[in-house]
């Protein structure tokens, strides 16, 4: 190693981009900050920050998601409201993707139940939930586009949840730790953009082996009768999956 010449490569930096996504009022939401710096000065754009040389990849989005949320994250779906499924999603590294600099971004998501109002930290002059409906729609959140890349890392995030949930016990990440299946068909609902047959719905997730387990308890927190409650099952692979209704 002592002939290595670290000169011979240009440096660059790399960060972690963060698409949290949740449910608000049956509507699947993204979190956006406000950038109160340049580039991109008041621009939205997906919470992350610059990875510190003492910390990996993991830790570093952890970090993030903390410093953001005030979540821990998990890689389990289904381990209760304290804390956030994150996963990495992708790898970013455009050359002119950040004018600053070379930097390579590795996004990550992150997935939790209805979550507060955000409050903004470290250069963000403000946060918000913006519905995904809008900002990938028609009509983008006011008009006004995304920092950096950061509208082709939501779309990819939003996608790689929407595939998941066919697949993957992933959707429960929505819920809290005992939930109807009425609230877990509202979550299958907000992250398709789709409405689901209520009977079908329930036929599928009870009978789908590991999806699963009722908690013992009943709720009417949705109104009407006692709805029966449930808690995410072992099942990490649903088999048969929930197939997403053709568009």
């Amino acid at each position: 190693m002592s002939r290595y010449d670290r000169s011979a490569f240009p440096p660059f930096a790399v960060t972690v981009d963060l698409v949290v996504l949740t449910v608000r009022e049956h509507a699947l939401c993204a979190l956006l900050v406000r950038r109160g710096e340049p580039p991109f000065q008041g621009y939205w754009a997906l919470p992350g920050g610059f990875v510190r040389p003492d910390e990996g990849l993991a830790e570093a989005a952890s970090r993030e998601l903390a410093e953001e949320t005030g979540l821990r994250a998990h890689s389990t779906p289904g381990q209760g409201s304290a804390g956030a499924h994150l996963e990495q999603l992708a790898t970013y590294g455009h050359p002119q993707r950040d004018p600053r600099m070379r930097v390579v971004s590795v996004a990550h998501l992150a997935l939790a139940p209805d979550l507060p109002t955000p409050r903004p930290g470290g250069d963000a002059r403000s946060a918000r939930w913006a519905p995904v409906a809008e900002l990938l729609g028609p009509g983008q959140a006011e008009g006004v586009p995304l920092a950096f890349d950061h509208g082709e890392i939501l779309a990819d995030g939003v996608e790689r949840a929407r595939s998941k949930i066919e697949y993957s016990s992933l959707a429960t990440a929505f819920c809290p730790p005992e939930f109807t299946v009425g609230e877990l068909r509202q979550v299958y609902e907000a992250v398709w953009g789709v409405a689901l047959d209520p009977r079908n719905f329930h036929r599928k997730v009870t009978g789908t082996p590991g999806f699963l387990v009722p908690s013992g308890s009943t709720t009417t927190r949705q109104g009407g009768r006692p709805a029966q409650l449930f808690k995410a099952g072992g099942a990490t692979v649903l088999n048969p999956p929930m197939l997403r209704p053709e568009s």
